[in-house]
């Protein structure tokens, strides 16, 4: 098999295990490119419908193409989605202003436990990669989130030859990680191989792009000329720089994501 071809395999095996194991389940969708790799597997895995619903948790930060491309292609698709804000936070003008990582707290890990509270979620797939970013190297496929939504990355489960722990304690939640072994240049190869819709604001325009996505008074763009699938793909063969260089979060603390996944961050 050709390395996609068993990148796409592996992740299809874990959606259906998680479905097949795990009581109720919903998909995080943050709008950006490996989320939307993730949504694209899931249609894969259950013949075009997807027996979850799609979870986006809406800061009201976000770049406003972002909310468009969201808008757009739930319609498009007939996604079951979910939009979810922590309106207390909202209204109590939380901002950057408070501490990035204060910010992010209330944001998105309050309002991510909010939308597993209130609609009983056992279980939340979502589309992170172990290359990402340092703490994420230390997940499990199947990760344990206690009832707290507390994430106890020093106690992990071994995961050996694809034999994942799947049977937790009640009152527990799951994270569920089927794209943990993709890289960032699978993630393009995929796309383009499958040709994905993609929003468009990772492609550059006047000498500009992102490279990750977030909330749009913490996302910084980087200098660039790719400006297609193909030319962003060769540029990561060549970058030195990390992929989350343009979080503002990241460089307030270098431990941030460490911090935040901890207490239930995406």
């Amino acid at each position: 098999m050709e390395h996609l071809d068993m990148l796409e395999a592996e992740s299809i095996y874990i959606l259906r295990e998680a479905y097949k194991k795990l009581g109720k389940l919903g998909m995080l969708w943050s709008i950006g490119k490996d989320s939307t790799v993730l949504l694209w597997l899931a249609k894969k895995a259950f013949y075009g419908h997807s027996p979850f619903p799609f979870i986006h948790v809406d800061t009201k930060r976000k770049i406003p193409a972002m909310i468009e491309y969201r808008d757009k292609i739930a319609k498009e698709l007939g996604l079951d989605l979910i939009v979810h804000t922590n309106e207390e936070a909202v209204k109590a003008g939380i901002s950057p202003e408070n501490g990035r990582l204060a910010c992010c707290k209330a944001l998105k890990t309050d309002g991510l436990k909010q939308v597993v509270q209130k609609y009983g979620f056992d279980g939340l797939i979502v589309g992170v990669r172990r290359d990402e970013e340092g703490s994420r190297s230390k997940e499990r496929v199947f990760s344990e989130r206690k009832e707290d939504d507390a994430w106890d990355y020093a106690n992990q489960p071994p995961e050996l030859w694809d034999q994942f722990k799947t049977d937790f304690p009640k009152g527990h939640h799951i994270r569920v990680h089927p794209i943990l072994a993709w890289n960032e240049i699978d993630i393009w190869e995929y796309i383009k191989r499958e040709n994905i819709p993609i929003i468009d604001l990772y492609f550059a325009k006047n000498g500009k792009r992102y490279r990750s996505l977030g909330c749009e008074c913490c996302t910084g763009q980087i200098d660039s000329d790719a400006d297609t699938l193909e030319k962003i793909i060769e540029e990561l063969k060549h970058t030195k720089s990390g992929e989350r260089a343009g979080r503002k979060q990241d460089q307030e603390d270098s431990y941030a994501m460490q911090k935040l996944r901890k207490e239930g961050y995406m």
